[in-house]
């Protein structure tokens, strides 16, 4: 099958390569602990399309990576806010959306909150988040 190269010098399925760069930068920036760049990456998608019908969506996934920046840094309130308000911005989307599987994630994102609010552990302490990239 065709392959196109990403930045970061990694080959993905041509039909995965159509989606928008930051989109696909998210999920390697975000699976590799980057999770400040992840959120900056989709931040320029979000942007320039408050409003839209994938607005909440991007939203809601730089919640997400914007949570693990305040775990990282011990600050679990802040953290648990922002998973709480990421998991509120995907409810509206169906189960795969733009080749992700939103479902999939929006469980992972209650897994992360309950062991951030009952178990009152930074969820960090389990292992690095991934988050399954999009098929292509």
């Amino acid at each position: 099958t065709e392959q196109a190269q990403s930045p970061a010098g990694t080959t993905t399925p041509l039909a995965t390569a159509t989606r928008p760069q930051p989109y696909r930068d998210f999920f390697e920036l975000f699976n590799a602990g980057r999770f400040f760049e992840a959120h900056e990456a989709l931040e320029s998608l979000w942007l320039p399309m408050r409003g839209g019908a994938d607005a909440r969506f991007y939203q809601g996934l730089i919640q997400v990576a914007g949570a693990f920046v305040h775990f990282r840094g011990d600050r679990r309130g802040p953290g648990v806010a922002l998973l709480r308000s990421g998991r509120q911005h995907l409810a509206g989307y169906p189960a795969t959306h733009l080749g992700l599987d939103v479902a999939r994630v929006r469980q992972q994102v209650t897994e992360w909150l309950g062991r951030a609010e009952n178990g009152r552990q930074n969820p960090l302490k389990a292992g690095p988040p991934r988050i399954e990239p999009p098929a292509g």
